[in-house]
């Protein structure tokens, strides 16, 4: 009787699921919030979703810790195609020379999502990465930072990638923060995505000049 109403409901569910699935391993039931087709964009990884799930498996096999924490939703709906927002922190855990930090970065997940069959589902998921820190995790023990390093990593997530390089992982450097040309060409993605318009992960990469 009122189908947006259940098309939000929908989504709604689909993006907590996310963060409780991925969080608890529960890999199968993860799947299933995905199209097939569908795309993580992430600090440490880029590319479909079925490899996202595989290497978060195999990270998680290693005891990589990374948790999410879920806030606000905002989603525009236009027939079988949504732009969602969701306010969220990142939590990752892990060894700064030999110290065990958490490193704790707020954010939004701005999704793009379809509904395709009578479900809806993810397409492309982007990260905006707004703000974060570093805590070691027995206050009586610091790591040093090298602050020449952290000042050459973006500003919204400097800390988590410098976790994330120190453990092994390639970062990539021009994720959208809260302000920004990468920010604005996302919206601008997002209000395309709405209208109808084609959007690839391509875009998502910076061509050669």
């Amino acid at each position: 009787m009122y189908p947006e109403r259940e098309d939000r409901s929908a989504i709604r569910d689909l993006l907590e699921n996310w963060a409780v699935w991925r969080d608890a391993g529960d890999w199968e039931r993860f799947r299933t919030v995905w199209h097939e087709d569908g795309w993580m964009m992430a600090t440490w990884f880029q590319g479909p979703a079925a490899e996202f799930i595989r290497v978060s498996q195999e990270g998680w096999a290693k005891g990589v810790s990374i948790l999410h924490f879920l806030g606000g939703i905002s989603i525009d709906l236009a027939g079988n195609r949504a732009i969602s927002q969701t306010k969220m922190t990142i939590s990752q855990r892990g060894p700064v020379q030999g110290i065990i930090c958490d490193v704790v970065c707020t954010g939004r997940f701005y999704d793009f999502l379809e509904k395709r069959d009578g479900k809806w589902g993810v397409v492309i998921r982007q990260p905006i990465y707004e703000k974060d820190r570093i805590d070691p995790v027995d206050p009586s023990q610091a790591p040093k930072l090298d602050a020449a390093k952290l000042a050459e990593l973006p500003e919204g997530y400097r800390h988590l990638a410098y976790i994330q390089e120190g453990i092994g992982y390639k970062v990539k450097r021009d994720m959208p923060g809260l302000k920004g040309p990468e920010v604005q060409a996302l919206y601008e993605r997002g209000a395309t995505w709405l209208k109808g318009g084609s959007i690839t992960p391509q875009m998502f990469f910076k061509q050669p000049a």
